[in-house]
Protein backbone atom coordinates (compact mmCIF):
# COMPACT_ATOMS: atom_id res chain seq x y z
CA UNK A 1 0.00 0.00 0.00
CA UNK A 2 1.53 3.58 -1.04
CA UNK A 3 2.16 5.47 2.33
CA UNK A 4 0.16 8.46 1.34
CA UNK A 5 -3.04 5.86 1.43
CA UNK A 6 -1.81 4.15 4.66
CA UNK A 7 -1.69 7.97 5.77
CA UNK A 8 -5.07 8.85 4.76
CA UNK A 9 -6.84 5.50 6.36
CA UNK A 10 -5.47 6.78 9.52
CA UNK A 11 -6.49 10.05 8.95
CA UNK A 12 -9.73 8.98 7.85
CA UNK A 13 -10.64 6.53 10.31
CA UNK A 14 -9.51 9.23 13.29
CA UNK A 15 -13.03 11.11 11.39
CA UNK A 16 -11.08 13.19 9.26
CA UNK A 17 -13.42 14.72 6.40
CA UNK A 18 -12.15 14.57 2.73
CA UNK A 19 -11.38 18.19 3.25
CA UNK A 20 -9.29 18.20 6.42
CA UNK A 21 -7.34 14.90 4.70
CA UNK A 22 -6.76 16.89 1.87
CA UNK A 23 -5.66 19.66 2.93
CA UNK A 24 -2.77 17.64 5.54
CA UNK A 25 -1.70 15.25 2.67
CA UNK A 26 -2.15 17.25 -0.67
CA UNK A 27 -4.50 14.17 -1.71
CA UNK A 28 -7.16 14.62 -4.05
CA UNK A 29 -10.41 14.66 -2.82
CA UNK A 30 -11.70 12.35 -6.06
CA UNK A 31 -8.38 9.69 -5.24
CA UNK A 32 -9.78 9.83 -1.74
CA UNK A 33 -13.14 8.95 -2.54
CA UNK A 34 -12.21 6.11 -5.11
CA UNK A 35 -10.09 4.56 -1.96
CA UNK A 36 -12.67 4.61 0.50
CA UNK A 37 -16.12 4.54 -1.46
CA UNK A 38 -16.99 0.71 -0.74
CA UNK A 39 -15.87 0.88 2.83
CA UNK A 40 -19.22 1.05 4.89
CA UNK A 41 -16.97 2.53 7.61
CA UNK A 42 -15.77 5.20 5.67
CA UNK A 43 -19.26 6.45 4.98
CA UNK A 44 -20.48 6.06 8.58
CA UNK A 45 -17.92 8.78 9.01
CA UNK A 46 -18.33 10.95 6.01
CA UNK A 47 -22.73 11.02 7.80
CA UNK A 48 -20.90 11.36 11.42
CA UNK A 49 -18.47 14.71 9.85
CA UNK A 50 -21.77 16.17 8.45
CA UNK A 51 -23.89 16.02 11.54
CA UNK A 52 -21.42 17.74 13.48
CA UNK A 53 -20.96 20.84 11.10
CA UNK A 54 -24.75 20.44 11.39
CA UNK A 55 -25.05 21.49 14.75
CA UNK A 56 -23.77 25.11 13.88
CA UNK A 57 -26.71 24.75 11.35
CA UNK A 58 -29.64 23.92 13.65
CA UNK A 59 -28.51 26.96 15.54
CA UNK A 60 -28.85 29.21 12.09
CA UNK A 61 -32.20 27.27 11.39
CA UNK A 62 -33.24 29.01 14.97
CA UNK A 63 -32.28 31.75 14.28
CA UNK A 64 -34.35 32.36 10.74
CA UNK A 65 -37.11 32.37 12.99
CA UNK A 66 -36.22 35.69 14.73
CA UNK A 67 -34.04 37.98 11.99
CA UNK A 68 -34.65 39.75 9.43
CA UNK A 69 -33.21 42.07 6.82
CA UNK A 70 -29.28 41.84 6.45
CA UNK A 71 -28.69 39.61 8.92
CA UNK A 72 -30.91 36.79 7.44
CA UNK A 73 -29.16 37.47 4.35
CA UNK A 74 -26.09 36.57 6.25
CA UNK A 75 -27.83 33.53 7.29
CA UNK A 76 -28.38 32.32 4.20
CA UNK A 77 -25.47 32.86 2.87
CA UNK A 78 -24.22 30.74 5.73
CA UNK A 79 -26.32 27.84 4.35
CA UNK A 80 -24.96 27.94 1.52
CA UNK A 81 -21.11 27.56 2.68
CA UNK A 82 -22.60 24.65 5.14
CA UNK A 83 -23.96 23.28 1.70
CA UNK A 84 -20.76 23.37 -0.13
CA UNK A 85 -18.77 22.19 2.49
CA UNK A 86 -21.18 19.13 2.87
CA UNK A 87 -21.25 18.31 -0.56
CA UNK A 88 -17.22 17.76 -0.69
CA UNK A 89 -17.87 15.02 1.81
CA UNK A 90 -21.19 13.24 0.19
CA UNK A 91 -21.25 14.20 -3.50
CA UNK A 92 -20.12 10.11 -3.77
CA UNK A 93 -22.69 8.98 -1.16
CA UNK A 94 -25.24 6.99 -2.72
CA UNK A 95 -28.20 8.29 -0.53
CA UNK A 96 -26.93 11.93 -1.19
CA UNK A 97 -26.68 11.46 -4.98
CA UNK A 98 -30.38 9.61 -4.62
CA UNK A 99 -32.02 11.99 -2.38
CA UNK A 100 -30.98 15.15 -4.34
CA UNK A 101 -31.55 13.62 -7.81
CA UNK A 102 -35.08 12.51 -6.64
CA UNK A 103 -35.86 16.16 -4.96
CA UNK A 104 -34.35 17.53 -8.57
CA UNK A 105 -37.19 15.16 -10.46
CA UNK A 106 -40.51 15.40 -8.38
CA UNK A 107 -39.72 18.29 -5.40
CA UNK A 108 -41.30 21.69 -4.93
CA UNK A 109 -38.50 24.63 -5.46
CA UNK A 110 -40.47 27.51 -5.72
CA UNK A 111 -40.94 27.99 -2.14
CA UNK A 112 -38.31 29.60 0.30
CA UNK A 113 -39.08 27.33 3.45
CA UNK A 114 -41.22 24.59 2.31
CA UNK A 115 -39.54 21.55 1.47
CA UNK A 116 -41.99 19.01 -0.46
CA UNK A 117 -41.81 15.68 -1.98
CA UNK A 118 -44.84 13.95 -3.64
CA UNK A 119 -44.96 10.40 -5.92
CA UNK A 120 -46.96 7.55 -6.09
CA UNK A 121 -43.84 5.48 -6.35
CA UNK A 122 -42.94 3.54 -2.98
CA UNK A 123 -39.42 2.91 -3.84
CA UNK A 124 -39.04 7.04 -4.15
CA UNK A 125 -40.97 8.06 -1.18
CA UNK A 126 -38.56 5.76 1.14
CA UNK A 127 -35.51 6.93 -0.39
CA UNK A 128 -36.38 10.63 0.09
CA UNK A 129 -37.81 9.92 3.41
CA UNK A 130 -34.36 8.03 4.21
CA UNK A 131 -32.33 11.05 2.78
CA UNK A 132 -34.39 13.32 5.28
CA UNK A 133 -33.78 11.38 8.60
CA UNK A 134 -30.61 9.72 8.52
CA UNK A 135 -28.70 11.87 6.27
CA UNK A 136 -30.17 15.27 6.78
CA UNK A 137 -30.91 13.93 10.83
CA UNK A 138 -34.05 15.22 10.89
CA UNK A 139 -35.75 14.09 14.15
CA UNK A 140 -40.00 14.07 12.09
CA UNK A 141 -40.94 14.83 9.01
CA UNK A 142 -44.95 14.85 7.83
CA UNK A 143 -47.05 12.73 5.37
CA UNK A 144 -50.26 13.20 3.86
CA UNK A 145 -51.96 10.88 1.11
CA UNK A 146 -53.65 12.05 -1.76
CA UNK A 147 -56.46 9.72 -2.34
CA UNK A 148 -59.48 9.55 -5.34
CA UNK A 149 -62.87 8.80 -3.59
CA UNK A 150 -62.83 5.07 -4.79
CA UNK A 151 -59.56 4.22 -2.46
CA UNK A 152 -59.73 3.48 0.86
CA UNK A 153 -57.37 4.95 3.21
CA UNK A 154 -56.70 2.55 5.66
CA UNK A 155 -55.33 0.12 3.29
CA UNK A 156 -53.52 3.25 1.40
CA UNK A 157 -52.15 3.69 4.86
CA UNK A 158 -50.89 0.11 5.60
CA UNK A 159 -49.38 -0.20 2.37
CA UNK A 160 -47.52 3.14 2.70
CA UNK A 161 -46.61 2.47 6.40
CA UNK A 162 -45.90 -1.03 5.74
CA UNK A 163 -43.14 -0.43 2.53
CA UNK A 164 -41.73 2.59 3.50
CA UNK A 165 -41.15 2.59 7.44
CA UNK A 166 -43.26 5.75 7.59
CA UNK A 167 -45.30 6.32 11.08
CA UNK A 168 -48.68 6.66 11.39
CA UNK A 169 -48.69 9.46 13.77
CA UNK A 170 -46.79 11.51 11.72
CA UNK A 171 -49.69 11.26 8.85
CA UNK A 172 -52.18 14.31 8.56
CA UNK A 173 -55.41 14.63 7.09
CA UNK A 174 -55.71 13.16 3.49
CA UNK A 175 -56.44 14.65 0.37
CA UNK A 176 -59.87 13.19 -1.24
CA UNK A 177 -59.62 14.13 -5.21
CA UNK A 178 -62.75 13.66 -7.52
CA UNK A 179 -62.80 10.57 -9.87
CA UNK A 180 -62.37 7.30 -9.55
CA UNK A 181 -59.14 4.86 -10.32
CA UNK A 182 -58.78 3.44 -13.33
CA UNK A 183 -56.92 0.06 -14.21
CA UNK A 184 -53.77 1.59 -14.83
CA UNK A 185 -54.41 4.25 -12.01
CA UNK A 186 -51.94 4.99 -8.93
CA UNK A 187 -53.95 1.79 -6.77
CA UNK A 188 -53.12 3.52 -3.45
CA UNK A 189 -52.43 7.20 -4.16
CA UNK A 190 -49.92 9.59 -3.89
CA UNK A 191 -48.00 10.18 -0.66
CA UNK A 192 -46.67 13.49 0.09
CA UNK A 193 -43.33 14.29 2.19
CA UNK A 194 -43.33 18.32 3.65
CA UNK A 195 -41.36 19.66 5.93
CA UNK A 196 -40.95 23.87 6.67
CA UNK A 197 -37.36 24.62 6.87
CA UNK A 198 -35.79 27.44 4.98
CA UNK A 199 -32.36 26.85 5.97
CA UNK A 200 -32.23 23.17 5.00
CA UNK A 201 -34.27 23.77 1.90
CA UNK A 202 -32.01 26.20 0.56
CA UNK A 203 -29.26 23.84 1.30
CA UNK A 204 -31.28 21.21 -0.68
CA UNK A 205 -31.29 23.47 -3.74
CA UNK A 206 -27.79 24.41 -3.60
CA UNK A 207 -27.13 21.02 -3.59
CA UNK A 208 -29.17 20.12 -6.62
CA UNK A 209 -27.05 22.97 -8.46
CA UNK A 210 -23.94 21.67 -7.54
CA UNK A 211 -24.56 17.89 -8.36
CA UNK A 212 -26.34 18.74 -11.34
CA UNK A 213 -23.06 20.40 -12.82
CA UNK A 214 -20.77 17.97 -11.98
CA UNK A 215 -22.07 14.72 -11.75
CA UNK A 216 -21.56 14.62 -15.77
CA UNK A 217 -17.95 15.51 -15.62
CA UNK A 218 -14.84 13.48 -16.09
CA UNK A 219 -13.47 14.58 -12.71
CA UNK A 220 -16.04 13.39 -11.19
CA UNK A 221 -17.13 10.56 -12.94
CA UNK A 222 -13.46 9.45 -12.68
CA UNK A 223 -14.03 10.26 -8.61
CA UNK A 224 -16.52 7.37 -8.46
CA UNK A 225 -14.65 4.58 -11.17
Amino acid sequence: MRKDKEQATVLRKSGMAYAEIKERLGVPKATLSGWFKDQKWSNDIALETVKKARQGGMMRLVVLNTIRGPRLRKVYEDAAQDAYADYQDLKFHPLFIAGVMAYLSSGEKTTRSRISFSNSDARLIKIFNTFLLDLCALKKVKYHLILREDQIETESLAYWIGNNGLKQEFFGKTIRIKGKSTKNGKKHGVCTISVNSAYLKSKILKWIELLSKEIGEETYLAGIV
